[in-house]
């Protein structure tokens, strides 16, 4: 890219590889079109942001989901939110942008929203789907955090412009 981010290389197992296809094919004939929701949890006081590393595909990430049959993108939101960082939403998110990602389907579509009013009563532990969870200063994100992520990181702090792509 021309903004200077540059993505890690990423390597994942070939059981994860094929759990992350299988996850995908799940969605793709229960869903066939889906929708996801991102947030990006910004600590203000510390400067940082919240990322997860999951357990079936590579590299770090912002918190979210899909969307579930009958579930807001707020609804949705908070779920993830709860069960992949033990986060709850003190007022509203600010919706910034809405991506396809051509990464996942042709037919994912992700809200991404902004989250900076929020608590944390206890750090996520591992568990069958998150790996590691924590927050990480802008200036410091962990290594092998995602090029989507690193995105939506400049646009929101960098005055980038939103990428109609996840």
């Amino acid at each position: 890219m021309g903004n200077g981010i540059k993505a890690p290389p990423q390597r994942q197992s070939p059981w994860a590889r094929l759990r992350g296809r299988l996850f995908h094919l799940y969605f793709l004939l229960r869903r066939p079109m889906t929708l996801g929701v991102r947030g990006l949890v910004h600590d203000k006081a510390t400067n940082a942001v919240f990322l997860i590393r999951h357990t079936y595909v590579p590299g770090w990430q912002l918190p979210g989901g899909g969307v579930e049959i009958g579930e807001t993108f707020v609804e949705s939101l908070t779920r993830e939110l709860e069960e992949e960082g033990n986060i709850s939403l003190t007022a509203l998110p600010v919706l910034k942008s809405i991506h396809l990602n051509k990464q996942a389907t042709r037919r994912d579509h992700v809200g991404f929203y902004l989250i900076e009013a929020f608590r944390q009563d206890r750090p996520k532990l591992p568990d069958h789907e998150i790996a590691e969870a924590g927050f990480f200063p802008l200036d410091a994100l962990p290594e092998g955090t995602t090029l989507a992520t690193r995105r939506r990181i400049a646009e929101i702090f960098g005055g980038e412009p939103p990428s109609p792509y996840w």
